[in-house]
């Protein structure tokens, strides 16, 4: 775990506190919508819903950790005329939880989305391998770089964790544009479109947050800068992403159900 720089103000402090919070409460009340909404879909996409809410179930335990580390890692007191003081308390913020919670949940993320998708079963197994794999080396490779502070370091591990990331942001933009115009109606394939290109919109934040400290901003900003755009990438990748997974399941259990799509 990287050092925490001194310096904060409370804004930049309140920002990340608030962030974290917003991250909790968005993944909670996802997980528990997911959840709730299983016995409306068919038999076919109950587990891609499953998974949908066991995604954001480990991302709000994770949430929990960070968030718990923030707080402890700092004092926020009230100074003279009414504004805050906030110094560091030498408690180590550990934000490794970040990552481990990527590499659970970023695999499964993209295979939920095969799932629903209901492609031929040696295609689905075959992908989810391919997908799963290649993300979780994208994570793994990201790492060793977000805890360093010299920039050569960054931007070396940077541009390792980029090869396996194109692939995955190529096969979900180009490869899998014939699988959804295959989905059984338009409103099907209009939702796996926009379920692709959601995880493709989000995950490119990540690699220009990541940049925030490798283009040499530093300091409080820097790591305010960096975790506010983590926890709102994370948010529109899981959760808002999920309602996506759950409107195109949606979507196809009530075809199945109207005897225009044959269950597999």
């Amino acid at each position: 775990m990287a050092p925490l720089p001194d310096g904060f103000s409370y804004a930049e402090w309140n920002a990340t506190y608030n962030a974290l919070s917003f991250g909790i409460a968005a993944m909670g009340s996802a997980t528990i919508f997911f959840w709730l909404q299983l016995p409306n879909v068919t038999k076919s996409y109950r587990t891609a819903l499953t998974i949908t809410g066991i995604v954001t179930l480990i991302a709000i335990y994770h949430y929990i950790r960070i968030f718990n580390s923030w707080s402890e890692a700092f004092t926020v007191a009230s100074k003279d005329g009414g504004d805050y003081a906030v110094k560091l308390t030498g408690a180590p913020f550990n934000d490794g939880y970040r990552y481990v919670d990527w590499l659970l949940t970023v695999p499964l993320l993209l295979i939920e989305l095969i799932l629903v998708m209901k492609l031929p079963q040696a295609e689905t197994v075959s992908l989810s391998w391919k997908l799963g794999l290649a993300s979780a080396l994208m994570v793994a490779l990201g790492y060793p770089g977000e805890i360093q502070e010299d920039l050569a370091v960054r931007w070396f591990w940077w541009c390792l964790s980029m090869i396996p990331f194109c692939y995955v942001v190529f096969t979900l933009a180009v490869g899998l544009n014939e699988a959804t115009s295959k989905q059984p109606s338009p409103a099907a394939a209009s939702l796996a479109s926009a379920a692709r290109y959601l995880t493709v919109l989000s995950w490119c934040t990540y690699p220009f947050v990541y940049m925030v400290k490798s283009v040499g901003l530093a300091g409080p900003a820097a790591t305010m800068y960096e975790q506010v755009g983590y926890s709102l990438a994370d948010v529109l990748a899981k959760a808002v992403f999920g309602v996506l997974i759950w409107a195109l399941a949606s979507e196809k259990s009530a075809i199945e159900e109207s005897g225009k799509l044959l269950p597999a």
